[in-house]
């Protein structure tokens, strides 16, 4: 049941624009899901859901792509605390930092492990971040850029 709702919740938040956790929580029920507003909360969580601007001044539930366990909350954190900047060119990507913060933030991303990152390099303040080709460093830059958005 979990799973089918978490399913659910994702096939909605792609499909529709929903600002809150009520109207989430109406459109699951309205697809035959009876749920709490913790349970909803909890899966939100689960799924590393984040506001993100819908466009036309409000916001809307988006996913970050990262699943969730304790290094990719960890991970989270410290990339919205410390990442000023996303940049891209051809296959890699350049996040920029507060000084003194790179090492850390990579160490962070190195620990939840992304598949189409070949590998990384921190410096002071820059982090350059490999990848397989340059559709892969395009989806990461943008997946990154919304979640520096949301922080």
């Amino acid at each position: 049941m979990k799973n089918s709702r978490q399913k659910r919740i994702l096939e909605i938040i792609r499909s529709q624009n929903v600002e809150t956790q009520d109207v989430l929580l109406r459109l699951l029920s309205e697809s035959g899901f009876s749920v709490t507003q913790a349970t909803i909360s909890r899966d939100i969580n689960t799924l590393r859901l984040v506001k993100i601007p819908d466009g036309s001044g409000g916001y809307k539930y988006a996913e970050t792509g990262l699943k969730g366990t304790a290094s990719t909350s960890k991970f989270l954190a410290m990339f919205t605390d410390n990442v000023t900047s996303v940049s891209r060119g051809q296959n890699i990507v350049c996040l920029k930092c507060l000084t003194g913060m790179a090492q850390a933030v990579c160490a962070s991303l190195d620990s939840i492990g992304r598949e189409n990152i070949v590998g990384t390099l921190a410096g002071e303040d820059t982090i350059f971040l490999l990848c397989k080709s340059e559709k892969d460093a395009e989806a990461l830059a943008d997946e990154m850029q919304k979640m520096l958005t949301i922080g």
